[in-house]
Order: structure tokens, then C-alpha cells, then sequence
């Protein structure tokens, strides 16, 4: 009986065994096609990409094209499949690579991506908004109305808190490039702080918060974060479209 027994168990782990060996070998095939295909994947859009770049080169040298646009156009007229946006990034992609010059006089290019963006020195507005609005909170809750004559610093970034950071960040992201000149500018970033502030106040009345120094302050502060936010994004969206239609300068290889 004993015996028996064993031999059923010893059939039972055999059994189990060879199921596990199936199922691992079965995974080690899935996972070795899943790798060849990505692989595949992978030199496909490379090689996708190294034929567009060899093509934009063949089509400036041979063709001549005397600015971008011209260059875009009988890109197009050879693969009707692919945006103006991908070229002009495989172009701007070959100008950083230098296998493509644009000649004397063409301002240099704007950074693609967001971050090489907030990196250059065309978003330091957006740091020192940021960099101001922290700093002024911070002064509010570590400086006492009595601390004198340190205090005259947080009445000063204060005014410039309210009468200021919010409405200039609103505008900046409703007219991110130069729709407004410098005078028009002042003024509605200040007239637009003044709406702003009340308009906090009286929504911060209806809450359990009410209207004291920390949630007016912590408001104005998320306001002026999010406005200065969104305008960074709208400004980089915009001056990229506005540096794709402006890019007629003559190409080199």
C-alpha cells in the first residue's frame, strides 16, 4: 500500500515536473519572439529615420532648395505620408548633428523639447516668477509683523505678490509672445492682480478656510504657479509653430 502510494507520488512530481519544463520552455520561446520582434521594431525605426535623414541631405544637395519651406515641399512630393512637423524635426535633428548648416543670418534654433527649453535663458521669467512667489510665501509665514526692520522686506515682496505675480502670470499665459507690447503688458498684469486678488477673497469667504493670511497667501501662490505654468507651455508651443513658419533662410550641407 505503501509502495503504491510512493509510486503515485513519484508519477505526480514527474508529472508536475515535465508541466513545468513545457511551461518555461514555452515562455522562453515567447519572450525570444517577443525580443526579435521588438528588436526588429527597433532597427526599423532607426533605419526609418536614418533614410529620411539620407533623403533631406540627397534633396539639398541635389535640388537646391533656397529655404526650409522649399526643402518640407519636395520632401512631401517624395513621401506624401510624412508631417511637416516630422520633417522639420528631422531637419532641425541634422542641423544639432551639424550635417546641416543654415547660413548667416537665421536666428538659432529653438530647443524642441520642454526641458532644454526651461533650460535656456528665454524661461528665466518663469523662474523668477516662481522663484519670487515661493520666496514671498515663505517670508509670510516665517517673519512676524514685528520683526523690524527684516519685515520691511516681506511688506515689499508682498506688494509685489499681490499687486503683481498674478495677473502678470495670467496674462503671460493668455498672450504668451508678442501680441502686447511692454506699457500694455504692466498695465493689465497689474489691473488683472487687482480682479484676481478679491476674486480669491471672496471665493476663500464661502470655504471653511475663510479670509486670513495663510489661505489667501497659499491661493495667490497656486494661482500664480499654475497661470506661470500654463505659460511656459503655451510660449514654447507658440515660439516653436512661430520658428517653423519663420525659417526661410537658405540651406548648406
Amino acid at each position: 500500500m505503501k509502495t503504491s502510494s510512493l509510486n503515485l507520488l513519484h508519477n505526480k512530481v514527474a508529472l508536475s515536473i515535465e508541466a513545468i519544463t513545457i511551461i518555461l520552455a514555452t515562455m522562453a520561446i515567447y519572450f525570444q519572439d517577443l525580443v526579435i520582434v521588438a528588436n526588429e521594431a527597433i532597427r526599423n525605426n532607426q533605419q526609418e529615420l536614418s533614410t529620411m535623414d539620407q533623403l533631406i541631405i540627397d534633396v539639398v544637395k541635389n535640388e537646391s532648395p533656397s529655404t526650409v519651406e522649399q526643402l518640407i515641399k519636395l520632401i512631401q512630393l517624395r513621401q506624401p505620408a510624412v508631417t511637416e512637423e516630422e520633417i522639420l524635426k528631422c531637419i532641425l535633428r541634422l542641423e544639432s548633428q551639424g550635417k546641416l548648416v543654415f547660413k548667416e543670418g537665421h536666428p538659432p534654433s529653438l530647443p524642441l523639447t520642454l526641458t532644454s527649453y526651461l533650460r535656456s535663458t528665454q524661461a528665466y521669467w518663469y523662474w523668477a516668477t516662481i522663484i519670487l512667489a515661493i520666496a514671498t510665501t515663505t517670508l509670510v509665514f516665517t517673519i512676524p509683523e514685528n520683526a523690524y526692520p527684516i519685515v520691511y522686506a516681506r511688506y515689499a515682496l508682498g506688494s509685489l505678490f499681490v499687486l503683481w505675480l498674478p495677473g502678470y502670470s495670467l496674462i503671460k499665459a493668455l498672450f504668451p509672445t508678442k501680441e502686447l507690447d511692454n506699457i500694455e503688458r504692466t498695465a493689465l498684469s497689474i489691473g488683472m492682480s487687482l480682479a484676481l486678488v478679491p476674486i480669491a477673497g471672496l471665493l476663500l469667504n464661502y470655504t471653511p478656510w475663510g479670509i486670513r493670511t495663510t489661505p489667501i497667501t497659499l491661493s495667490l501662490l497656486a494661482l500664480t504657479i499654475t497661470f506661470a505654468t500654463a505659460a511656459i507651455l503655451r510660449e514654447h508651443q507658440a515660439k516653436l509653430q512661430e520658428d517653423i513658419q519663420q525659417r526661410k533662410s537658405p540651406l548648406n550641407t
